[in-house]
C-alpha cells in the first residue's frame, strides 16, 4: 500500500500547486514542467526500459503538436462541439500513427544501426517541416486560438489556471499509465530484451516485435504531451520538430536518471526551471546544459534519480547523519569550483560574444571590470584550480563515510 500511495499523493500536489505558486509565470512554469515530464517518460520507454537510443523522438512529439493545432483550428467556431479536454487524444493518434509507420521501419535494427536510423528520420521530418508550409507553417509555424472550442462545464480555457489543470489531469493520467505498463508482463520483458536480447529471443519472444510495440507506445505518449504543448503555447514551429527538441529531451532523461521511473521527471522539472531561469540571466545557458550533461555522464550515470535512491537504504537504516559531515565538508571546495567555472564560462562568453557589441565591460554581482583584464581571468582560473585540488583532498572523506555506513548496515 506504500508504494501506491504515491499517487494520490501526486494528484493532492497537483491540485494544491497552484495555491502556492499562483502567479501567471509560476502556471506556465509548472504547465511546461507537466508537458515535458511527459514527454521525457514517453522517451525513457525506448532508452530506460527497451535500451533503445533515439535521436528523433521529437518527430512524435511535433507531428502530433501540429496536428493538434489545426484540430483546434478545425473544431474552433461558433458551432463548435468538441471540448478542449480531446484535443490530447487527437495527438494520442497522430503519435500512434507515425510511430507504426516509422517504428516498423527503424526497430528492425538495434542499438547504434537504430539510432542513426532515429536520426535520419528526424532530420527527415525537420527539413519537410520547413518545405510543407501548408501543413507546418514555415518559420512562423501555424497558431490557434484554444478559447473558440465548445466549453466543457462552464470552461472555456482561457485562463492559464484552467489550463494548466487540464494539462495536470492528462499528465496525472499519462504518467500512471506509463507506470501501470511497465509492472506488467511487457514492460518486463521490455527490459530483459535492454538487458540480453539473445536470451530474449532464446525463450521464444521476438525482440522486434517488442521494440517496435514499445516504440508504438513511446510515440503515443509523446503524442499527447505535443497536443498538451499545443493547447499551452495556442502556437507549433518547426522546432518542435527539430534535433534540438529531440537532444533537450535526451538531456532531461540522463541528468533525471535513465535507469528508474522517476528520473526523467526529475530531469524535465529541472531542466525547464532552469532554462526558463538562467536564460534571463546569461547568454551561455545551453553551454551549462552541455558541461552539466558531461559531468551527469561521467560521475553519475545513475543521474538524480539514482543518487536519491542510492540514499534510500541508508535513510532506512538511519545512519544519513554519518554522511551529513562529510557532505558538508565536500561542498566547501565544490562551490569554489563551481563558482570558478561559471566565472570562466561567463568571462568567455562576454568576450567573444558580447564585447564587439557592448564593449569588454561586464559586470557580475554590482562589481563592474573589463572582460579583457588579466587579473578577472587569473581570478577565475584560480578559483577553479583552487576548488578542484580541495575537493580531491576532501572527496576521500566522504568515502570514508561511505564505506562505514555500509559496514554498519552490514552488521546490523
Amino acid at each position: 500500500m506504500k508504494r501506491y500511495a504515491i499517487w494520490p499523493l501526486a494528484a493532492l500536489v497537483l491540485l494544491a500547486l497552484p495555491f502556492v505558486f499562483d502567479s501567471g509565470t509560476s502556471l506556465t512554469k509548472m504547465s511546461l514542467m507537466c508537458i515535458m515530464a511527459v514527454f521525457a517518460l514517453s522517451y525513457n520507454m525506448l532508452l530506460g526500459q527497451t535500451g533503445m537510443l533515439s535521436f528523433g523522438h521529437a518527430v512524435y512529439y511535433g507531428l502530433a503538436g501540429f496536428m493538434s493545432i489545426h484540430a483546434l483550428q478545425i473544431l474552433a467556431g461558433p458551432s463548435a462541439s468538441m471540448p478542449l479536454i480531446v484535443v490530447p487524444i487527437v495527438g494520442a493518434v497522430t503519435g500512434l500513427l507515425f510511430a507504426l509507420i516509422f517504428g516498423w521501419v527503424s526497430t528492425k535494427r538495434a542499438g547504434t544501426a537504430f539510432a542513426m536510423i532515429s536520426l535520419g528520420l528526424g532530420e527527415l521530418v525537420a527539413a519537410s517541416s520547413l518545405i510543407m508550409r501548408s501543413f507546418f507553417g514555415g518559420e512562423e509555424g501555424v497558431s490557434a486560438d484554444r478559447s473558440k472550442l465548445a466549453a466543457w462545464l462552464g470552461l472555456d480555457f482561457g485562463a492559464q489556471i484552467q489550463v494548466y489543470y487540464l494539462i495536470a489531469a492528462w499528465t496525472f493520467f499519462a504518467v500512471l499509465a506509463m507506470f501501470a505498463i511497465t509492472q506488467t508482463p511487457f514492460g518486463r520483458m521490455a527490459n530483459a530484451v535492454r538487458e540480453n536480447p539473445e536470451r530474449a529471443e532464446f525463450i521464444g519472444y521476438s525482440t522486434q516485435m517488442i521494440r517496435f510495440i514499445s516504440f508504438c507506445l513511446s510515440g503515443t505518449f509523446a503524442g499527447i504531451a505535443g497536443a498538451l504543448a499545443a493547447i499551452n503555447f495556442e502556437i507549433m514551429n518547426a522546432l518542435s520538430v527539430s534535433g534540438a527538441q529531440s537532444g533537450a529531451v535526451l538531456l532531461m532523461t540522463y541528468i533525471g536518471g535513465v535507469g528508474h521511473f522517476l528520473g526523467p521527471i526529475l530531469g524535465a522539472m529541472l531542466i525547464t526551471a532552469l532554462q526558463i531561469s538562467l536564460s534571463d540571466y546569461t547568454g551561455a545557458w545551453m553551454l551549462y546544459f552541455g558541461l552539466m550533461f558531461i559531468l551527469v555522464v561521467m560521475y553519475l550515470p545513475g543521474g538524480l534519480a539514482g543518487l536519491i535512491m542510492a540514499h534510500e537504504p541508508v535513510v532506512r537504516a538511519g545512519h544519513l547523519q554519518r554522511l551529513i559531515p562529510a557532505y558538508l565538508l565536500a561542498a566547501v571546495p565544490a562551490i569554489i569550483c563551481l563558482s570558478g567555472a561559471v566565472a570562466i564560462v561567463e568571462l568567455a562568453h562576454h568576450a567573444l560574444v558580447k564585447a564587439a557589441t557592448e564593449g569588454p565591460q561586464m559586470s557580475v554581482i554590482g562589481i563592474e571590470f573589463s572582460s579583457k583584464a588579466p587579473i578577472p581571468w587569473l581570478v577565475a582560473i584560480g578559483l577553479f584550480v583552487t576548488g578542484l585540488l580541495l575537493s580531491r583532498m576532501t572527496w576521500p572523506r566522504v568515502r570514508d563515510a561511505w564505506s562505514e555506513v555500509h559496514l554498519l548496515m552490514k552488521q546490523s
